[in-house]
């Protein structure tokens, strides 16, 4: 008896092929030639090339293509003065105080005459009595202030005056989607950060993996993640008059499949993603039948990215090697970017088949028994 289960486990084991398998090995993977079979003696043509990610050719591959982010350009912080700027649109309240006996403007008795509340015009200008039209966009409030009542002294000597803003559209940014509260929001000062705008607006949508922001100003847009904005103080610019802000989920993922921790399709948690971290992320490889030395990423650049095999992939299909087993390759595989829409893959181990025949050998002989 015991030498047919011998018998039967060494069969098993020969015919693993046939065996339940989750994963495929690492030459089968590797040799699914195209239809157009070469012939007898010649090398078959593939619809993919195979590159391994060694120290050797990290800096190569890092030249090619990516479709990981929309590279759009972002600003450095620049210090700003408290003040607000006085812009088109805002509302101005004067008020003048004359001590004079016979005030051009106070009635008998009085010392301060407010005027009517006067919105800036498109050209940034007010009108003002005894002045006329005066431009005072630009202008902090005090400096508005100062001019005013430096006009004003030519007929009035005695006059001082008194300026409350109210900031207009002109000085006010908009929180178009991905915050709590999405709406229209007045700078304080231009000191007022996007974190600061961000934060009135109760901060980005929970629900995002990686947020990214994207500001919209004088018809050009910029973008930046969340993430590097927290990280980075002087990323945080000043928001300015018609900014228009919005955040947005970072839509990128990878799926993994085969002898892998875990077979489901992955966001990306940051801006960059290196194999590493995917492998750490999706639980590893299967401890029981993966192959460490054949782990696969999948690849399909677009066309007009073809290149030499150099400065860009020989072929629209790639297939990235990487061998955990060394030190190189885990050096590697910890620079080597993840791109969205690749595909980590799990071969599977020969060994992890035998395994497999030997517990069901071992199965049937306790059946037997």
């Amino acid at each position: 008896m015991v030498h047919k289960m011998m018998a039967l486990v060494a069969c098993l084991a020969l015919a693993g092929c046939g065996l339940p398998r989750g994963a495929g090995f690492q030459s089968e993977v590797l040799a699914a030639a195209n239809a157009n079979t070469a012939a007898a003696g010649e090398t078959p043509e593939f619809d993919f090339s195979v590159y391994p990610v060694t120290g050797e050719t990290i800096p190569m591959l890092a030249s090619w293509p990516s479709r990981n982010m929309q590279h759009l350009p972002w600003f450095n912080a620049v210090a700003q003065p408290a003040s607000l700027l006085i812009a088109a649109g805002d509302l101005v309240q004067l008020t003048i105080w004359d001590a004079e006996e016979n005030s051009l403007l106070a009635g008998p008795g009085q010392r301060a005459t407010p005027l009517q509340q006067a919105q800036v015009s498109a050209d940034g200008r007010i009108f003002v009595p005894y002045i006329g039209e005066l431009r005072i966009a630009g202008m902090s409030p005090e400096s508005a202030r100062a001019r005013i009542e430096e006009e004003l002294l030519r007929t009035i000597p005695s006059a001082q005056v008194q300026l409350v803003v109210e900031a207009g559209r002109g000085n006010s940014a908009t929180i178009t989607d991905g915050a709590a509260g999405v709406g229209v929001y007045q700078i304080p000062d231009r000191n007022f950060r996007v974190l600061d705008l961000l934060s009135l607006a109760g901060g980005a949508n929970p629900t995002f993996v990686n947020p990214q922001v994207r500001l919209t100003r004088s018809g050009q847009v910029y973008g930046v993640s969340l993430r590097r904005l927290l990280d980075q103080p002087q990323l945080d610019i000043a928001v300015q008059g018609g900014d228009r802000l919005r955040v947005v989920n970072d839509e990128r993922s990878f799926l993994a499949l085969g002898a892998t921790g875990s077979q489901s399709l992955f966001d990306f948690p940051s801006g960059d993603l290196t194999a590493l971290e995917a492998m750490a992320l999706i639980g590893g490889v299967s401890a029981n039948s993966a192959n460490p030395k054949g782990v696969l990423i999948l690849r399909e650049y677009d066309f007009a990215e073809v290149r030499d095999g150099i400065s860009g992939p020989p072929q629209e299909r790639i297939v990235f090697t990487i061998d955990l087993t060394t030190a190189d390759g885990l050096f590697s595989a910890g620079k080597f970017l993840i791109q969205d829409g690749d595909l980590v893959y799990g071969t599977e181990s020969p060994l992890g088949v035998a395994l497999t025949a030997v517990r069901l050998a071992t199965t049937l002989q306790s059946f037997t028994n």
